[in-house]
């Protein structure tokens, strides 16, 4: 247990802090022009997915008359994620539902823990086809996901729980930041 621990608090300590500076200026980019952001990802991935579109859209004290984050994790609709899987593909649950709300200047916060998930990919795909800007979170060495985001949080391992658990202490760090800035702010 100790060994796992100090591993993945040494894997943390090895994620470029620019990439997530870089991710964290894009979401609040992407708030201050009241622009959509989405999130996606399979297995842990997914519940890292919809914990922080649920962290931005509940868990920031937004200053009165302000926007809140608009933010919807494309991984909580099973009724949307089994008819696509079912009569399309599974490669397509994220990208069919994101082609009906994506907009230039959105912003999709991809997740895959080896970068390699064809319906990742593909989502992502249709995020850039739109003119959205692409978050991608993964490990290993990136994957496919790094050619197709314009930030990639990469965290350098290959045990997919260790991965997985950086990912989630990253996005509540990259969370934290974006409440400091909203709660702070004093610009519409």
């Amino acid at each position: 247990m100790d060994d796992y621990l100090e591993q993945v608090a040494g894997l943390i300590r090895q994620v470029p802090r620019g990439a997530i500076e870089d991710a964290i200026e894009r979401l609040w980019q992407a708030y201050r022009a009241d622009a959509q952001i989405f999130a996606c990802g399979n297995g842990g991935s997914s519940a890292t997915a919809s914990h922080f579109a649920e962290d931005l859209a509940k868990g920031i004290d937004v200053p009165a008359g302000y926007r809140r984050f608009r933010i919807i994790s494309l991984v909580d609709s099973v009724p949307v994620l089994t008819a696509y899987a079912n009569d399309v593909g599974y490669e397509h649950v994220f990208s069919e539902p994101l082609k009906n709300l994506v907009r230039a200047g959105d912003v999709l916060l991809a997740m895959s823990g080896s970068g390699q998930s064809a319906n990742v990919l593909r989502a992502m795909e249709v995020a850039r086809e739109a003119g959205a800007g692409v978050v991608g979170l993964t490990g290993g060495d990136g994957g496919a996901m790094q050619r197709l985001a314009d930030v990639c949080i990469v965290v350098p391992a290959q045990s997919m729980q260790q991965i997985e658990d950086a990912h989630l202490v990253i996005s509540h760090a990259v969370y934290l930041e974006l409440k400091r800035r909203v709660e702070g702010t004093t610009a519409r």
